[in-house]
């Protein structure tokens, strides 16, 4: 059974080295921002593994923006050659992070069958 962690790059939020934000060099790491924006960072190719900030492309996506919009975004690092065993995890973890900042519709009350039916007729008329 994996564990689960919970690493900054670490997509699947998986004990394993494939979708270690630690262990690999390069890694997609897809985030909420402050402001509510998702947050996709990557390490620049011609960077050092050790600069932090100043070492890596920051893209931000708006909550508006779509999903077609932000699912294009973050295949496209993977289609440059950006780790692309990683763009299966990168997409299914836009597309949970953008479902969590949708609100969700009312429940619709529930239907009255049978006996309820009746009574709530009757109680009516």
């Amino acid at each position: 059974m994996a564990e689960s962690v919970l690493f900054k790059g670490n997509l699947m939020n998986l004990h394993s080295h494939k979708y270690s934000g630690l262990a690999n060099a390069k890694t997609i790491g897809i985030s909420h921002n402050k402001t509510g924006n998702l947050s996709v960072v990557t390490r620049k190719p011609s960077s050092h593994q050790h600069q932090y900030h100043t070492g890596r492309h920051h893209a931000t996506i708006r909550p508006g923006s779509g999903s077609r919009r932000s699912m294009g975004i973050v295949s496209g690092q993977s289609k440059r050659n950006y780790r692309p065993d990683l763009r299966r995890a990168a997409i299914a973890r836009t597309s949970a992070l953008l479902a969590s900042q949708k609100e969700k519709p009312d429940a619709h009350p529930k239907k009255l069958r049978g006996k309820k039916k009746a009574a709530a007729a009757a109680a009516a008329a």
